[in-house]
Formats: C-alpha cells, structure tokens, sequence
C-alpha cells in the first residue's frame, strides 16, 4: 500500500512496505529526485538498515552467545510496516518484533518512520523503543537513492557533492564482495567540503566514511540550479554509492558500518552500535530539501 503526502510544492509517496520513499517530486515541473528503482541497476529507492548496516561476519549475528542469521542491512527493508496514522502532509508507521524477527534479531522492539512534508522538504524521523526485559543492541542507516542527472540534465561528472563544513574525509574499502570492510583506507578530502563526482570513483563499490563532522551533505552541479540537500541528525557515519555507471547516486547517513573482515564480536560489539536500556528509546532523523 502506497500513503501519499502532498504540499503546494511537491508530493512524496511512501510505501508501507519496509516504510520506503518511493517518490519525491516538484509538482510544478514534474521533477523527479528519487530513483526509480529500475531493477537494471538496482530495486531499491530508499530503504531504511535495521538493525544491522551492510554485512555481518559469515551473514550472522551473535548475542549471548547464540548465532542467528541476518541478511544484509537488515530485515526492515523487506517488512510491511504498520501505518499508524496519515494526512495530506504527514505520515507514521510503525514496525514491531515479531516470531519472525526473533527468529533472526533476539530483541523486542518498536520502530517508527515519520514523514513529515513542508514545502520543498521532508523530514524523515526515526523512532526505536526497547519493549524487551533487556538492554538491546542495534545499528540502524538511511538509503536513499537520488536521480544524478537530476532531471537528465547534464552528466553524471557535471555533479559534486558539498559538506556542510570543512573535511578531513578517510575511506574505508569493502573486500572484494563488497560486503566487510578490508582494513585498507584512503584519504579522500583533505581540509575541503566539495568532493567531485566521477564513476570511477566507484569501482571499488561504496565510499564509507566514520565519523563525519557534517551535518549535512548537497549534491549539486556546475551546469544546473536543480540540486537536493540531505541534513541529519544522530547519524555520525556515511555511505556514498551507486552501481557501475547508474543514472544515481545514494547518499546514505548511518549509526554504525558493515562488519570487518575477522570480526568476531557479538551484536553489542559491532562498530558504532546503539545500545538501549529497558524502556529506553533512540531518535534520529534525515530532511531532504530540493531546489
């Protein structure tokens, strides 16, 4: 089911499946800023990662000593949410455990999406809630995909993306899967804010940077006014990827990264993990604005 949200500037469109954003648009020039997941590139559009980011060691996680298998980013992507309530201009849905996330996550919980359209921006809240007896242990990332050309003007090497301060940026590499990251790193801006885009950038699958000082990131181009901003909020780390030569680009903010080759830690030891007390509850959120 899809819920739509309209304002006098743009309309976006969520699906309750994994309470993705499937559609932003500016509706007086039916611009289009989300990819559309055309399955020749990638199916996705703009998932939510939870609860882990990226790969696990051997696709398992281990809590108090019990291993359970777990896909890639997680199972929210692939869940139907529960659409809690809905306007012309906002929407909340909500994911709870279930037999079959015990099944893969030993952890009870509640996870709300927000979307909230004002104008040219919507704001993207999440929402995790412990309903366990125990202290539970998370990741939890942003995915979306944004059409580069915007609009099909220019090219994919017209664009940059502009920090929203100074950085001192180092990539992490994934291994030759692209699922773990390898150890091996490389600066990639020294003392800047505007990183040029080029597809070659990408051959070795995604850029991940930790611990980013920006709150924000805009991919923007030389040769057009269209751009789109991503500000966030209490996601300290980065992702940057696009499949070879697609027409897109993710700009991904995270609460942790993929495993490292070797890991052999539980769930509670996972790089930037989030920990919850009884009770207790984490909010983060992620606005995208266009021009």
């Amino acid at each position: 089911m899809n819920t739509l949200l309209r304002s006098s500037t743009a309309e976006a469109v969520i699906s309750s499946l994994g309470a993705e954003l499937i559609s932003f648009r500016r509706t007086d020039t039916e611009t289009e800023y989300m990819w559309s997941g055309d399955a020749a590139y990638w199916t996705g559009r703009s998932p939510v990662l939870f609860p882990i980011i990226g790969a696990a060691t051997g696709g398992e996680i281990k809590a108090d000593g019990q291993a359970y298998k777990i896909a890639n980013h997680g199972f929210a992507r692939r869940s139907e949410f529960t659409l809690q309530e809905a306007s012309d201009t906002q929407a909340v849905f909500r994911l709870s455990h279930s037999e079959s996330t015990l099944a893969v996550y030993p952890y009870k919980f509640n996870l709300f999406l927000t979307y909230i359209l004002s104008g040219s921006t919507l704001e993207i809240s999440y929402r995790v809630e412990n309903t366990d007896e125990q202290e539970i242990f998370f990741q939890l990332g942003t995915h979306p995909a944004f059409n580069c050309p915007i609009d099909g003007e220019g090219s994919f090497a017209d664009y940059y993306l502009e920090f929203g301060q100074q950085e001192r940026l180092e990539r992490l590499f994934l291994n030759k899967t692209g699922q773990l990251i390898n150890g091996k790193s490389d600066p990639m801006l020294g003392d800047g804010n505007i990183l040029p885009l080029n597809h070659e950038m990408f051959e070795h699958d995604a850029l991940v940077f930790k611990n980013v000082s920006s709150q924000s990131v805009a991919l923007k181009s030389k040769l057009s006014a269209k751009s789109v901003s991503v500000a966030y909020h209490n996601f300290p780390d980065l992702g940057i990827w696009q499949p070879k030569n697609a027409p897109f680009l993710c700009i991904e903010p995270w609460h942790g990264v993929a495993d490292s080759e070797g890991f052999t830690g539980e769930i509670r030891d996972k790089a930037g993990v989030i920990s919850l007390p009884l009770g207790g509850q984490s909010t983060s959120s992620l606005t995208i604005t266009f021009n």
